[in-house]
């Protein structure tokens, strides 16, 4: 014959198991990574912002499920299960963040790289134009003008000396700074003896309190 307890028992265990599969119950799976790479900047800017929303909703969900959680038996159960939720589905889309944000580096990368390539493309053949064209009448003899840089050559001069202008703007701006960090240790060093005198005259006037009140006690 079944006893009170045991029934009692077997209803518990009922309502543990109804409670937890509740709880995993609720919460959908998060969406799966697109399986195909970002094939251009247009798609890459689509997932970026498709990624957007999905935190959005994500978080919103979150904070859904947390106030579920609470009204339920086995709350930390709940709400662990509904953070490791939200870790997965969060971590889906940070993998699809970063897979469509280097596809549009690389994308700019090689855009630059093919314009710097077509610049010099167009400057040999110019170069190669003008050694071809028949020579012009002759005139008064004059200095022959010097091959013409390249646009890729002028970038690089350019970028050169800015490098070279910032080194020695940084070497002339040293002894300031060196004064600068001079003065403020300096005025660091002053304030902690400051303060140093400051506590050793507590420190003496209350040593002299408790001696004039210790010889008050004695008499």
């Amino acid at each position: 014959m079944t006893t009170a307890p045991s029934i009692l028992r077997h209803a518990a265990c009922t309502l543990v198991l109804s409670l937890l599969a509740a709880c995993a119950s609720e919460v959908p799976a998060p969406p799966a990574a697109p399986s195909s790479p970002t094939a251009s900047v247009a798609q890459a800017d689509e997932r970026l912002a498709a990624v957007a929303a999905e935190r959005a909703a994500i978080e919103a969900n979150y904070a859904a499920r947390e106030a579920v959680c609470y009204d339920k038996f086995f709350v930390n159960n709940c709400l662990d299960e509904a953070k490791e939720r939200r870790r997965s589905a969060l971590t889906v889309q940070r993998a699809i963040e970063i897979e469509a944000e280097h596809f549009k580096r690389k994308h700019k990368v090689e855009e630059r790289d093919r314009a710097m390539a077509e610049a010099e493309a167009r400057y040999r053949e110019e170069e190669a134009r003008a050694a071809a064209a028949p020579p012009a009448p002759a005139k008064t003899p004059t200095a022959a003008p010097g091959a013409r840089p390249s646009p890729v050559a002028k970038r690089m001069a350019r970028h050169n000396q800015k490098v070279q202008e910032d080194a020695a703007k940084q070497a002339a701006d040293a002894p300031q700074r060196a004064a600068n960090a001079a003065a403020y240790e300096e005025r660091r060093r002053k304030s902690e003896e400051r303060q140093r005198l400051v506590e050793q005259r507590k420190a003496e006037s209350e040593a002299k309190r408790v001696k004039a009140e210790q010889k008050k006690a004695d008499q």
